[in-house]
């Protein structure tokens, strides 16, 4: 048994090439060719369990090898693993390792599920005292009559600091464009046996009750990086209008993490805070003109903002391309990885306590920034409710970042119904900016007098049933016991 840290990274084929061509690694590494076979249930208890299972051949060798996959993320992998040479491609379930005492029964009924074929190269790099490998991995995942491409570099760090793989990262990228990989080759081989995905949603975020702030800190943002990563990749590849704003949503909850943690931080990460801002604000326009599109009364209106939208994916792809907005999830992910907030190294609270104390606080704070803006809301300007909309998105994420965290009896009960509340504010916010941003979006457009904009603009009766529904709901929230 024994704990790797690596870095994945994703390229696409042609970039391996002129990696590999560039010699960054050395002369000629080594290649082999492997066939993976992973084994699970017919309904996925060893996933569902936090783990792999696969047999590995390479050449007329085998290797068994388990990994318990709860390390994973924001395309830095630390995880533990138990390997077993074997005699041929059935697995060895025995209590050597935890599957057994995990699954039970169902250690009886584990079958091969899908197979990875691939070209591996690999190189060993040293320098300064520093050793990584360097797999580079190209083939593809099969399931059934489904099937994935792989092209991933992985670096794994041997001997020396974490900050070399990094540094080694960013050494690619300027020879090859690269992005952080989030998805292991297991998880590839499961998503087959599934609908194609629009979009993802934020996975839950697991926080043990004696978290540190620094740990409970690293994991929401980690999260975050993999919440884009996935986004970013369909929105690339298919242009889909959810998977653009999940990515957004990604962005946002990030930026909001590093609000809520700032009496932690300190000033540390400043510079990242405002390449996030940046990012977010590279995905706007696009945003918007899929919700103006949503609403356009008629045919003629449709096509113009259509167009219009187009232009702006394309402008918005464009920017994904660019070095800047590759990096900076590397950079957030790295300074994580560095980061230690602790001793006086960051804020007025140490990354060492509790994180239970810092959510409660950061949870109360949030709460009265909400209620403080939200009163009056109905004679507000709407640049006053844009902004009371983005206070209650931050209480929603931090109230979804600390979940598990607050996780009594009475806190569970209540959580539910003060983030049901928080949602219903924050559609009549939504809705109420939508209708105050529509007339600028026309003009900025030169779509004001165009066929169906009179229609789209003439909503104050609208306006003025939305607010007396955001006025409920403020009211509904603030009747509603906070859960911490």
């Amino acid at each position: 048994m024994g704990d790797e840290i690596e870095l994945k990274l994703d390229l696409s084929p042609a970039d391996a090439d002129r990696i590999v061509a560039s010699k960054l690694f050395g002369d000629k590494g080594k290649v082999v060719e492997q066939v993976s076979t992973y084994f699970d249930t017919d309904e996925n208890a060893l996933a569902k369990a936090g783990f792999s299972l696969r047999i590995r051949r390479t050449g007329n060798t085998r290797v068994q090898t388990i990994k318990a996959g709860g390390g994973t993320s924001a395309g830095l992998f630390a995880r533990t693993e138990w390997e077993r040479a074997v005699d041929d491609d059935a697995p060895v379930l025995d209590y050597a390792t935890p599957l057994p005492a995990l699954i039970g029964d169902n250690a009886d009924k584990v079958m091969p599920r899908f197979i990875v074929k691939v070209e591996r190269c690999k190189w060993l790099v040293e320098e300064d005292g520093t050793a990584i490998e360097v797999v580079l991995d190209r083939g593809d995942v099969k399931a059934g009559d489904r099937s994935d491409r792989v092209c991933e570099l992985e670096l794994e760090l041997k001997l020396g600091d974490s900050a070399a793989l990094f540094g080694l990262a960013r050494t690619i990228d300027a020879i090859v464009p690269i992005r952080l990989g989030v998805l292991t080759k297991s998880e590839r081989g499961y998503r087959l046996a599934e609908p194609d995905r629009a979009s993802v949603k934020a996975e839950p975020i697991l926080l043990g009750a004696d978290i540190s702030t620094a740990e409970a800190f690293k994991r929401i943002v980690r999260s975050g990086i993999r919440h884009f990563r996935l986004n970013e990749d369909l929105l690339l590849s298919s242009r889909n209008t959810d998977a653009l704003h999940q990515a957004r949503v990604a962005i946002r909850r990030m930026r909001s993490a590093f609000s809520v943690f700032k009496p932690m931080t300190g000033g540390d990460g400043a510079g990242l805070r405002g390449e996030l801002k940046w990012l977010a604000a590279s995905f706007g326009e696009a945003r918007d003109l899929d919700v103006l599109l949503q609403r356009a009364p008629s045919e003629a209106l449709r096509d113009c903002i259509a167009a219009a939208r187009e232009k702006s994916y394309d402008h918005l792809i464009e920017t994904l391309a660019d070095r800047r907005a590759r990096i900076v999830m590397l950079n957030v992910a790295h300074w994580l990885e560095e980061g230690r907030w602790a001793d006086g190294k960051g804020g007025e609270v140490d990354g060492n306590d509790p994180a239970r104390a810092l959510a409660e606080n950061a949870l109360a704070r949030l709460r009265r920034k909400v209620k403080h803006r939200g009163r009056g809301l109905a004679s507000a300007t709407d640049e006053t409710r844009h902004e009371l909309r983005k206070d209650a998105k931050k209480l929603r994420y931090a109230s979804e970042f600390f979940a598990s965290l607050l996780d009594r009896k009475r806190e569970q009960r209540r959580h539910g119904r003060f983030v049901a509340a928080l949602e219903g504010l924050q559609d009549c916010l939504g809705k109420l900016n939508d209708l105050a941003a529509a007339p600028v979006l026309l003009n900025n457009l030169g779509l004001s007098d165009q066929d169906g904009a009179t229609a789209l603009l003439s909503s104050e009766m609208d306006k003025k049933e939305m607010l007396e529904r955001a006025e409920r709901a403020y009211g509904e929230l603030f009747d509603t016991k906070r859960f911490w």
